[in-house]
């Protein structure tokens, strides 16, 4: 391709004009768990109460290329008792391009896990419909706003951290 540097004393090829590329995604672990199962399973129809936790995980795996993994975690309850929780992390190896070193993590948490979400949403939207539930459909998340969040908590930390030393 003529977009990509062809001497082999390079390393491997980085992507340019691209800020991220997914090269690989995978399930890393899922676990769904019905505690109340049989007398629960197709009771319930809708989920009354219960929360969705999603986290991002990015780890270095060596020149422009990064783990990013979407932790999901489900908690479904009525009427007080636990009907079900489902615990997914959905991984994909992505590629960051040429671009300045600043934005490299704002793309990882940003724009890494907005590529993955969509099939890690279809895996709960199966996982609760297969488990006898009625299928969870988790609202599109601004990865963005959870990047400020993070950075915020990141500054807070360290502020406190340097009042009390």
């Amino acid at each position: 391709m003529a977009d990509q540097p062809t001497d082999a004393n390079l390393g491997p090829p980085t992507l340019r004009g691209v800020p991220i590329t997914v090269m690989a995604q995978y399930l890393k672990d899922l676990s769904f768990e019905s505690p109340g199962a049989p007398a629960t399973v197709g009771a319930v129809t809708e989920l009354r109460e219960g929360s969705v936790n999603v986290d991002v995980k990015v780890v270095p795996l060596g020149g422009p290329n990064y783990e990013v993994v979407l932790r999901v975690k489900v908690e479904a309850n009525h009427e007080g008792k636990v009907i079900y929780l489902l615990e997914l992390e959905y991984g994909g190896v992505v590629q960051v391009g040429e671009m300045p070193a600043e934005t490299v993590e704002p793309i990882l948490m940003i724009e890494g896990p907005r590529l993955l979400f969509p099939y890690a949403r279809s895996i709960v939207t199966a996982m609760t419909r297969d488990g006898g539930f009625a299928p969870l459909l988790i609202n599109p998340i601004d990865f963005a706003a959870m990047y400020r969040d993070f950075k915020r908590k990141n500054r807070e930390a360290m502020a406190a951290a340097a009042t009390t030393a």
